[in-house]
């Protein structure tokens, strides 16, 4: 009888271990793999490249080039969808006169493998590697992260070196944002841990900091709370509308604060 009933308790736990298992795979990653468009859309020059992982995952990238760019954007996108539907957001940085460089992370787009937080920061580091091997210094990158793509920034500036970040609409951690959409689920079942806060601390390049007050999936508090963990130099911008719509609702004024950013960034 005590047997049945550990065997009943064991099946029951790893059930509900494989369901936490589900809940986190399908609340991070939202993978989508058509390509719906092309940057010459918005009338942009692009390469599409294709680079590996160090485990040797294939992933896709496109590269617009400005001629005599001061800096390239490393941009690393959310995790919803894949490098189709930023291609406003290539636009916005290229305005600047700058090169851009955006990658699908494995399992998004034409990337191979699967997602997964380590896999990410593989992909990262990888895509930075490759701005190197076509001769950009790591002085000229500056890393650009939307929401979980601001974690992977995060983790690739507390390893290698870059002008400064970009880091928009970003968590402090999972467990943060555990605590936020489901409070009744311990943190520690989740195996990601996207954590932010503390590695943020050991990064000493300039920082801008963006997020909506009107952020409806990443807290604005979790924002905030990046902002006041991260060390000098660094700078806040607050801004209005969706988690997903901010850029086209506060456009004009990001468009002011980062090109005073930039700017700053000459001086430093």
């Amino acid at each position: 009888m005590i047997l049945k009933i550990s065997i009943v308790s064991l099946l029951i736990i790893g059930s509900l271990l494989l369901f936490l298992r589900y809940i986190e795979t399908h609340t991070l990653f939202f993978p989508t793999k058509e390509i719906a468009s092309f940057p010459d859309r918005a009338n942009l020059k692009f390469q599409d490249v294709s680079f590996k992982a160090t485990d040797g995952v294939k992933l896709n990238g496109w590269l617009i080039l400005s001629k005599d760019s001061e800096y390239t954007i490393l941009f690393c996108h959310g995790n919803a969808g894949n490098i189709t539907h930023r291609i406003e957001k290539l636009k916005f940085f290229n305005d600047f006169g700058f090169s851009v460089f955006i990658f699908d992370y494995r399992g998004y787009g034409k990337s191979q493998g699967k997602p997964s937080e380590k896999g990410f920061y593989r992909d990262a580091k990888a895509a930075y590697e490759y701005l190197l091997s076509r001769g950009v210094n790591g002085n000229q990158i500056i890393g650009y992260g939307e929401s979980i793509g601001g974690a992977v920034i995060v983790d690739l500036a507390s390893r290698e070196g870059l002008k400064a970040i970009i880091l928009d609409s970003t968590l402090t951690s999972v467990k943060d944002m555990i605590k936020f959409a489901y409070p009744f689920i311990p943190y520690w079942v989740f195996s990601s841990r996207f954590d932010s806060e503390t590695k943020i601390k050991s990064v000493k390049i300039p920082k801008l900091i963006i997020h909506s007050l009107n952020d409806e999936i990443v807290p604005f508090q979790l924002g905030k709370k990046l902002y006041e963990v991260s060390p000098e130099p660094k700078d806040f911008l607050q801004i209005q509308g969706g988690h997903n719509s901010n850029f086209y609702e506060s456009e004009g004024l990001l468009r002011k604060k980062i090109g005073f950013f930039i700017e700053s960034l000459k001086e430093s």
